[in-house]
């Protein structure tokens, strides 16, 4: 706590500098009619991208070192749809493959929910795309508690054909792992498992979405996988107030 703190107050003091300091240039790149008061601010906004590049890296080698957490409870059987497009049933310990570590994602698709939910949708449009990418390191799935063959609906009316989708609705994984709360709500929860010495552990969730938020943000717990918010960070209207992504725009 007293370290996060710390990051906090230097945030404070890169971001919150005089506007009439000039900033040091840190490059000599320069873009047509750029002005002096352009220039002077652009380069106080780097210092404070390299201080957020640093403490993005630092936060995940705090990830990287934590310990291998609890074992898992039970070896989940979840559903998925075979190459003959029949349901089949898979273990958790068999996603895993030849990698020792098993990302899985809580899309927030119930059978009492009509639709899916528009966020984790868009979410899983960009990681459709980038899960080739993340196999090569670690094992990507897609989890929701809907019937296996409705999820699979969704993934074709999206164009989704990479990403492995998996039905947990036979099993308690959602309420053990967080991806629903105590009243069966769903939750866009990230949860990372590691395989050590023959062993499964659970080894990080995205717990930001439990903890307090600052004024004016959401938990944000997930964002760093998600590219829509990103970009819109670099565009000056930002996030906006109240704007959120849609599963149709027609």
């Amino acid at each position: 706590m007293a370290k996060a703190k710390r990051i906090s107050k230097k945030f404070r003091r890169v971001t919150k500098a005089s506007p009439r300091k000039a900033a040091k240039a840190l490059h000599n790149v320069r873009f047509p009619n750029e002005s002096a008061a352009y220039r002077s601010a652009r380069n106080r906004l780097l210092e404070a991208e390299i201080a957020l590049r640093r403490d993005t890296e630092r936060v995940a080698a705090l990830r990287r070192k934590l310990p291998a957490g609890g074992s898992v409870p039970v070896d989940y059987t979840f559903q998925e749809l075979g190459s003959d497009g029949a349901a089949r049933p898979v273990h958790l310990s068999e996603l895993f493959g030849d990698k020792d570590t098993l990302v899985l994602y809580s899309y927030m698709y119930s059978p009492s929910m009509e639709k899916p939910c528009p966020s984790c949708t868009s979410i899983l449009d960009a990681l459709d795309g980038s899960s080739i990418h993340i196999a090569q390191r670690v094992n990507l799935a897609v989890v929701a508690k809907s019937p296996i063959m409705r999820i699979h609906e969704i993934a074709r009316s999206r164009g989704w054909t990479n990403l492995r989708l998996l039905s947990s609705g036979d099993t308690t994984y959602n309420h053990d792992y967080q991806g629903e709360n105590a009243e069966g709500a769903q939750r866009p929860a990230l949860n990372v498992f590691v395989r050590r010495n023959g062993k499964i552990h659970h080894i990080y969730c995205t717990e930001l979405m439990f903890a307090p938020t600052d004024k004016g943000q959401n938990p944000r717990h997930v964002d760093s996988i998600w590219p829509l918010w990103n970009m819109f960070d670099f565009a000056p209207e930002g996030r906006g107030a109240t704007w959120q992504p849609k599963l149709s725009y027609d």
